[in-house]
């Protein structure tokens, strides 16, 4: 054979048609040599009249009828009619590791009619990426979409129609075909509903990515969010087929959802609890949330799980707390009594404190100087109260910012913490902490003379309430006398009484959440749930306390802007102590003379 102008001969040999037949066999209008120019083009129809009429009914073929000459034809595929090669070749243009790069030919740019860029989509994915790796048993274009008769997705009779995906996927993952057909997302399906999810739904189409992959729809960090959410947390999916809504926000509120935001890799996710492609209703006695087997999902996570712990509410709901059961009634009047509580005891110290910042700042402007000036001499704390204090300074504020990382987990926080597990250890080390300083400032107040002085001037008297109102009238304005105090006002004796009621209600609360399966084991599975609307309102409580309340006495209190450093080094002015605690005579005694003469106090000393 002469090489000509568009064939090789060689290639033409190797080829798989030159292996078969000779010139004429395809050009059959060659009567002598040399023959005529402009011969017919020979049509492939004549050998492959089944796979032609496969392409007649394809996307490719009805495009080109529609006047589209950018549409796929054989060659555009298979490449020179002369020098095609068998599929088994590993250098054929149809052989299966290289029909993703054939496909992309077109389908890595924007192609009229179709969303996006397919090709470029796959490379992405697990099944790009394995056959990039050489792996010939992952799926291509072709295992999806056929070869010769590739149709819409809206075609019924298309491998991509949603009613036939399923079918389509089991071509290589038979056994989770076969879970799905029984589950309820296949029943369904198979009863012609076509909103039920089928594997693309799930898994992507494109872009499907291995499920251990965080980038995966159906990664454990991903299920709620992306995956299950499409049906599960939509309003009229839910309306319309009449299963509860609102699941992934549910689940997000749960212990379970922030964890798994915060990072946690081993926290349960919707298929841990539902399964995969096995999912059943809960009624149905196969069913993973069968109440039957609730005590074996839950134990997978949590060993010596028992039918009280497995009562749980997982998707926290508050609003259906009305048709819920008693425990969740509890549950619902404990968050509304500390909402109340926490608008009010924040409020009044919020609108206290403004009152006499603003009244300090006024009377700073008209009288000038300082009442913390002057020798600092006056012990306020002994040094193993400012231990005490540093202690539960630490535990506390490291409890507050690891247990918000864990309640929100997209604020900044997050960051702080390598993972959630790092993150709940630190979390419990802290509470720890607080509590032995708890259990060592009981000792402290028992054996300690000064700590039995402390405790018996920190409690409450009737002087107490005529000073809340003595205050609000001299801050006010209706009053020119300041009220006096005596070694502790009501303002720290309300603190002091609180946290040690914090410390409890917290330290009780948190043990309980955190040995919950011994807890489970005395009490109903609903003082869990109880027990954790108190921690987390308790938190809000404390936390608002002491940045409203505390820190404006230590920073933001004019008499004392930018720092009380008594809980440093335990000391203050006599000037500033006498103004604060004019009827502490026993201590204003010890330091006699010793004051400074920098500031004029608004009452007389007292003698």
């Amino acid at each position: 054979m002469v090489n000509g102008k568009d064939v090789h001969g060689d290639a033409f040999k190797a080829s798989i048609h030159g292996s078969m037949f000779s010139c004429v066999d395809c050009h059959t209008d060659i009567k002598s040599l040399p023959h005529d120019a402009g011969l017919a083009k020979p049509k492939c129809i004549t050998c492959h009249a089944d796979e032609q009429a496969k392409f007649d009914h394809g996307v490719h073929a009805k495009a080109r009828a529609a006047g589209s000459l950018k549409a796929a034809n054989c060659e555009s595929c298979h490449g020179n009619i002369h020098e095609i090669l068998p599929a088994s070749d590993p250098k054929s243009r149809s052989a299966k590791v290289n029909i993703p790069k054939m496909c992309g030919q077109c389908h890595s740019q924007p192609v009229p009619g179709m969303a996006g860029r397919p090709a470029l989509a796959y490379q992405e994915s697990v099944h790009g990426k394995l056959v990039a790796a050489g792996n010939d048993k992952a799926a291509v274009c072709s295992d999806c979409h056929q070869a010769h008769d590739v149709r819409r997705a809206s075609d019924f009779t298309s491998p991509i129609f949603r009613a036939n995906v399923p079918q389509t996927c089991s071509k290589c993952h038979g056994g989770e075909a076969t879970q799905f057909a029984k589950s309820i997302h296949g029943r369904s399906l198979a009863a012609g509903n076509m909103h039920a999810p089928v594997c693309t739904d799930c898994h992507g189409v494109h872009t499907i990515k291995a499920t251990k992959d965080q980038m995966s729809s159906v990664s454990g960090k991903n299920q709620g969010d992306v995956a299950c959410a499409q049906c599960h947390n939509n309003v009229k999916m839910t309306q319309e087929f009449g299963i509860p809504g609102g699941r992934t926000d549910s689940y997000n509120a749960s212990y379970h959802g922030m964890a798994n935001a915060v990072g946690s890799k081993n926290t349960a996710s919707c298929s841990s609890c539902h399964g995969t492609h096995n999912i059943l209703p809960s009624s149905d006695p196969a069913s993973t949330i069968n109440p039957a087997n609730l005590v074996r999902t839950c134990g997978q996570c949590h060993p010596g799980a028992n039918a009280n712990f497995a009562k749980g509410q997982i998707h926290l709901d508050p609003e259906a707390v009305a048709k819920a059961d008693f425990g969740a009634k509890v549950n619902g009047w404990v968050r509304s009594m500390y909402i109340l509580l926490i608008v009010g005891t924040i409020g009044f110290m919020f609108l206290h404190n403004l009152m006499i910042f603003v009244r300090k700042l006024i009377d700073r402007r008209n009288n000038g100087g300082h009442h913390a000036s002057g020798p600092r001499v006056v012990v306020r704390m002994t040094k193993n109260q400012r231990i005490q204090h540093f202690l539960l300074l630490i535990s506390f504020f490291t409890l507050v910012i690891t247990g918000f990382a864990l309640k929100y987990p997209d604020a900044a926080t997050k960051f702080i913490f390598v993972n959630e597990i790092g993150r709940s250890y630190l979390h419990r080390f802290a509470g720890a902490l607080m509590i032995v300083v708890g259990f060592y400032h009981v000792f402290y107040v028992a054996y300690y003379a000064e700590g039995r002085r402390m405790v018996l001037d920190m409690l409450p008297e009737l002087k107490d309430a005529r000073d809340i109102v003595d205050v609000f009238t001299y801050y006010l304005g209706f009053s020119d006398k300041k009220p006096q105090f005596k070694r502790f006002n009501y303002a720290e004796k309300m603190e002091y009484w609180a946290l040690v009621w914090g410390t409890f209600v917290m330290a009780l609360t948190g043990l309980i959440i955190w040995f919950k399966m011994i807890s489970t084991g005395a009490v109903p599975r609903w003082w869990i749930d109880v027990a954790i609307t108190i921690h987390f309102y308790e938190a809000i409580l404390a936390t608002l306390a002491i940045i409203v309340w505390h820190l404006y006495q230590v920073i933001a209190d004019p008499d004392t802007y930018p720092l009380n450093f008594a809980f440093i080094d335990g000391k203050m002015s006599v000037e500033h102590y006498q103004e604060e605690h004019g009827l502490d005579s026993a201590t204003l005694s010890q330091y006699a003379g010793e004051a400074g003469d920098e500031v004029k106090t608004h009452h007389e000393p007292t003698k």
